[in-house]
């Protein structure tokens, strides 16, 4: 299982995960966003709808229901409803079934202290468990792998 960090330093989670969800979705693969509340959900489901005013990434959340049917599904807890392979972390969120999917986005803060502590500490987790690792910073011109 692979699992990818990302190291927010240049914009804020809700400027850079439409953009990582764009490649998901382009790359035909489904994805669950899982944040640390159900406020934080639903302000992330607004985000996707207004953060291109040409475009929207099609998502739901447990208000909007039909979770099967939502390439994007966004949520508090931990489930794979839509039977998404592509799983994203957020608000230091940690999952316990990595397994269920084939790949894991953990997006963090950089400039955050105890956000950037928390992240190295799931580092060694996933590398303690034997997951294929990589870690992209956030630069004015985009990720760059700085580590694998």
């Amino acid at each position: 299982m692979r699992v990818d960090f990302y190291h927010l330093l240049t914009s804020p989670l809700e400027r850079a995960l439409p953009l990582i969800l764009e490649k998901v979705l382009q790359a035909g693969q489904r994805a669950v966003v899982l944040a640390g509340s159900e406020t934080r959900v639903e302000a992330l489901a607004d985000v996707l709808w207004t953060y291109n005013s040409d475009s929207w990434l099609p998502h739901g959340t447990r208000k909007d229901g039909s979770a099967a049917d939502q390439p994007i599904w966004l949520t508090d807890h931990e489930e794979n409803p839509n039977a998404a392979r592509v799983l994203v972390l957020t608000d230091g969120m940690t999952a316990g079934r990595l397994g269920d999917y084939d790949r894991c986005l953990d997006m963090f803060d950089g400039a955050d202290e105890t956000a950037t502590a928390a992240a190295r500490n799931r580092w060694s987790e996933a590398k303690a468990a034997g997951h294929e690792l990589h870690y992209w910073q956030q630069t004015e011109s985009g990720w760059q792998e700085k580590a694998s």
